[in-house]
């Protein structure tokens, strides 16, 4: 008993130390499990995978379970600082390094790349080779006019000409269905809007309109290297695009998350005319709500520009004079210089939320390329 609550206090102490107090994985706080094999904490959605890996990981819960003497001076002299060097040392500077707050696809195979694969070490690099050499072709499922219809489709990625191609035909030498440039191209995963644990949103423009593409891919690390070699290509755009930019400043711009994304009611500009509901998207990236009839819909109905509060942007509570057609009660106005809009939240709760991310927005300055976006939606 003495060695049991022994080693399980210098377990505890140990996962205080600078590294180790975040999940080796994803960067969760208070990580309470280890892989003893690898010397590493993680956190318990992170044991799961490792648990499904046990040629290279072995987890133990560092408050329940019992610990050897041995495997507690592993742990003593790995940690996950040691670790990350070992099996982080040739990451690409654009390779996604997921969170806990995404998705499982994305954690799971950024943890079977690191210790499975060990893509980023010498031995693995070749693995890199699918996303890395700026040219990607192959079959996805894609979102077809049916909602409920996925069809296979030839995708074809090319820094050459930094575009993003799909084909109706498997055929690839004939002409393209779409021809996507990079330079408005972004991808984010989906997997609950899109109904697959491997949904992908990528997003474009297309004569001053964003539209919606919803593809998957049945494996895992297939999608990933997808999603990894769109982030090699838009990283390469950018270099070009912005030369003299550091990679601090170019890694938040090769893909983005939407902030707040959900269902909201809305009328008109007179705010008398019916509500109706709509699913809203709303981006800090480029200070932009865009609303959809449906979660799938491939282009947007319209959009609004959210600017900062020093040119007369402002959201609050409210309750409109008038509600026809509203079921919901929880009232949103977002105040701009040329109109007041609003919305209407099923719950407090999303009411709150959306009032907060708007705010979020708002409290940024305004930056450079900003200004093009809110001229380009006045032109519409």
């Amino acid at each position: 008993m003495a060695t049991w609550d022994r080693n399980k206090n210098i377990l505890l102490e140990l996962v205080k130390l600078p590294g180790n107090e975040q999940c080796a994985d994803c960067g969760a706080p208070e990580p309470d499990w280890a892989s003893y094999k690898l010397g590493i904490f993680v956190c318990l959605n992170c044991s799961g995978t490792h648990r499904n890996l046990p040629a290279v990981s072995r987890i133990k819960s560092i408050r329940l379970d019992f610990w050897d003497d041995d495997l507690v001076e592993f742990m003593k002299a790995t940690g996950n600082a040691a670790a990350k060097k070992l099996y982080e040392s040739s990451v690409p500077v654009f390779y996604y390094r997921p969170q806990h707050q995404d998705c499982a696809v994305l954690k799971e195979q950024w943890i079977r790349a690191k210790y499975e694969r060990r893509e980023f070490t010498a031995e693995g690099l070749h693995f890199q080779q699918a996303y890395c050499s700026g040219y990607y072709e192959g079959i996805l499922w894609k979102k077809g006019k049916n909602k409920k219809q996925f069809l296979k489709r030839r995708f074809l990625l090319s820094q050459k000409d930094f575009t993003l191609k799909y084909f109706t035909k498997e055929d690839s030498s004939r002409s393209p269905k779409a021809v996507i440039a990079i330079k408005d191209l972004n991808a984010a995963f989906q997997p609950e809007k899109i109904g697959h644990m491997h949904g992908l949103q990528i997003t474009y423009m297309q004569e001053n309109h964003t539209r919606n593409l919803f593809v998957y891919h049945d494996n895992g690390q297939e999608i990933v290297s997808w999603f990894n070699a769109i982030r090699a290509v838009r990283y390469a755009y950018l270099q070009k695009a912005l030369p003299k930019a550091a990679d601090s400043e170019l890694l938040p711009l090769i893909t983005k998350s939407s902030l707040k994304e959900g269902y909201m009611e809305k009328t008109g500009p007179k705010q008398c005319e019916l509500f109706k509901k709509r699913w809203f998207i709303l981006s800090s990236k480029d200070r932009k709500l865009l609303y959809f009839k449906s979660p799938l819909d491939a282009v947007e109905l319209g959009a609004v520009f959210i600017g900062p509060e020093s040119l007369g942007y402002s959201v609050r509570e409210s309750q409109p004079k008038s509600t026809r057609g509203n079921k919901w009660k929880y009232g949103v106005t977002m105040v701009t210089p040329d109109r007041q809009f609003v919305f209407m939240c099923e719950q407090e709760r999303d009411q709150k939320e959306w009032i907060e991310a708007f705010r979020q927005v708002i409290s940024q300055p305004m930056l450079p390329q900003d200004y093009a976006t809110e001229a380009s939606l006045k032109r519409r």
